[in-house]
């Protein structure tokens, strides 16, 4: 009888725990740091930082950096995923409740696959789908309706718009990292993503004037906590833990991360950030989660599709 080994099994664990629970508790502490801190430059030094620290490390360890080639893609790639995602997360975390921002950033599978069918003609529009898809969006419909009586205000606007926008271009970049030139390793591309994302936020942050409301003598200890949280915990222990996963579990597995995450976010957006759950949150939350089960279910047989350091998607 063969002896299976006891520490990869715990090891697999604290991967998974680390998913789960770290990159759940990222959005809290997005919402702590953005009080403070400006959303855009926030991103920016996370991204910045931890992306240097990574494609550092795999220099040092022999990687090959990118080319020319994959220069471009990783320049498209950290465009669409750090100002386009990230940054309008931060942004948006300003405006809604860390938990809620979670649930909507949860729709992330919905718009992709939208993009398959619509755009990619790659998946077919069966009635489990269309069920799955309606309830993704029944579920964001019920968190920004004004008109239906179910208590507690619905989510600002302005926030909710952003969100959606940053979830539908996460769902493209998730598609062009399948057919777009990028380094063999892994470690590298995300490194290298992170890194160009980090300056295309700063530019961004430049080009908005947040270097002029930025005052670090201003900032308290709990934002700048929050900010190495961000670094060390969500991107760089994360995301190492996620790397370790995908190549040794099962893609099924390790996607329960995108439905684990929002509640995650919820409870301890409610305990520890003082937002509220109503039926509001808990009917639009069961709604996407069903959506993002059913849709990640179907698609289990695909290649995952590694970006870099996503918290929750």
């Amino acid at each position: 009888m063969r002896n299976i080994p006891r520490f990869p099994k715990g090891k697999s664990l604290l991967a998974f725990a680390i998913i789960y629970f770290v990159w759940g508790s990222t959005f809290l502490a997005i919402r702590v740091g953005v009080r403070e801190v400006p959303p855009f430059l926030l991103a920016a030094l996370r991204f910045s930082i931890a992306g240097l620290v990574l494609y550092l490390w795999t220099t040092a360890r022999g990687e090959r950096s990118p080319n020319k080639r994959q220069w471009m893609s990783i320049l498209l790639l950290a465009l669409l995923l750090f100002v386009f995602d990230y940054g309008l997360l931060f942004w948006a975390e300003q405006r809604v409740p860390s938990g809620v921002a979670a649930v909507m950033m949860a729709t992330i599978p919905v718009f992709m696959a939208l993009s398959e069918i619509l755009f990619l003609r790659t998946e077919k529009l069966t009635v489990r789908l269309s069920l799955a898809l309606l309830a993704g969006i029944a579920g964001v419909a019920v968190l920004m309706s004004n008109s239906l009586n179910l208590g507690g205000a619905s989510i600002d606007p302005a926030g909710a718009t952003a969100l959606i926008f940053g979830s539908m271009s996460w769902a493209v970049a998730s598609i062009l990292t399948r057919k777009l030139p990028l380094p063999q390793s892994k470690v590298m591309s995300s490194g290298a993503q992170m890194l160009a994302g980090g300056v295309l936020l700063a530019l961004a942050a430049a080009a908005l004037g947040e270097f002029h409301r930025f005052h670090p003598s201003a900032i308290s200890l709990a934002a700048w906590l929050s900010l190495l949280y961000l670094i060390i915990a969500g991107s760089i222990i994360g995301f190492t833990a996620y790397l370790w996963l995908i190549h040794h579990e099962s893609p099924t597995k390790v996607g329960t991360y995108a439905y684990v995450n929002p509640v995650v976010a919820v409870v301890l957006g409610y305990f520890l950030g003082g937002e509220t759950i109503g039926p509001r949150t808990i009917l639009g939350t069961l709604f996407v989660l069903v959506s993002v089960v059913v849709i990640t279910t179907m698609r289990a047989k695909q290649p995952v599709a590694v970006l870099a350091g996503k918290d929750a998607d």
